[in-house]
């Protein structure tokens, strides 16, 4: 049954290349899962007014990893041969399971999750989010210098984010392993645009969690030791810089990145062992009962 909806899939994307190169801008992708939306019975409960930040939702997935460069446009090929086309199909399946609705970007849980976080930060109710709104998200513990580099280098109307740029957001920050997220990240990391991050940058946005800790009543983390972790964790092929492909490479980019705009995930990170230990306590006094 899924070859055949994969088939019917090649042949309806190919119709929507109204150019004829291969190619689907979003418009077109856009109307395509708009037009089958009714057709998923894993949708059957979303409201038609709900219809159009669903497929901005769906959408952006696919071009946000499939269009790094941001052409506004992503091949057919390409699309057909990624996970993302599959998890949309999955929707047709009747009986899905709750689990897997969860962790799957298109499902109406997750779309709708998506967006109620976005009203919910959205405190003046204008359908934008400033920069004082955003670092409301999740545990509000990402830092001011990052946050103004989110600002100053995404797309922002008078200042601030609308939908399809904090969807953006939260594909980088939910994929942080992903190369198309880590790119991301480090365009933001990368200040001066050199292509690289030297001890200059790492400290320049380490300055910033060492501040919230003391805010916590936390006694700072000395740089150095964090600078040192990190060029051993990346092990990059300049010893003085890091470049992205040594970030992707090392297969620790998510963690760097984490450690510099995130002072959550910074105190997970620190505490590892601790948090180790005590998850084998707790697994050890499950076995005992």
């Amino acid at each position: 049954m899924r070859k055949v909806w994969l088939h019917q899939t090649r042949i309806g994307l190919g119709l929507c290349d109204v150019a004829g190169q291969g190619y689907l801008r979003e418009s077109d992708l856009e109307n395509y899962i708009l037009e089958h939306t009714p057709t998923l019975p894993q949708l059957d409960g979303l409201e038609k007014s709900f219809y159009s930040f669903y497929v901005c939702t769906a959408v952006r997935e696919f071009f946000f990893f499939l269009d790094p460069l941001r052409t506004g446009k992503i091949k057919i090929q390409d699309t057909l041969a990624c996970s993302f086309l599959v998890d949309l199909l999955e929707l047709r399946d009747e009986e899905l399971s709750k689990e897997s609705q969860e962790t799957n970007w298109f499902s109406a849980p997750s779309a709708l999750r998506v967006y109620g976080q976005y009203l919910n930060l959205d405190k003046d109710h204008n359908s934008m989010l400033s920069k004082e709104e955003l670092s409301c998200y999740r545990t509000a513990t990402m830092t001011n210098v990052f946050l103004d580099r989110v600002f100053q280098e995404c797309l922002t109307y008078d200042g601030e984010m609308d939908y399809k740029t904090y969807l953006d957001f939260v594909l980088t920050l939910e994929n942080r392993k992903e190369p198309a997220a880590l790119q991301y990240i480090f365009k933001l990391l990368d200040t001066e645009n050199k292509g690289y991050l030297n001890v200059f940058f790492l400290n320049y946005f380490f300055r910033d969690i060492q501040e919230l800790m003391k805010i916590h009543g936390r006694n700072p983390v000395s740089f150095q030791d964090v600078k040192d972790e990190i060029f051993d964790m990346v092990k990059p092929k300049d010893p003085l810089k890091i470049s992205l492909q040594d970030l992707i490479n090392s297969n620790h980019g998510d963690t760097v990145t984490t450690i510099l705009i995130d002072l959550n995930g910074f105190w997970t990170y620190e505490n590892r062992e601790a948090l180790v230990a005590n998850d084998n306590e707790n697994s050890e006094d499950l076995d005992d009962t």
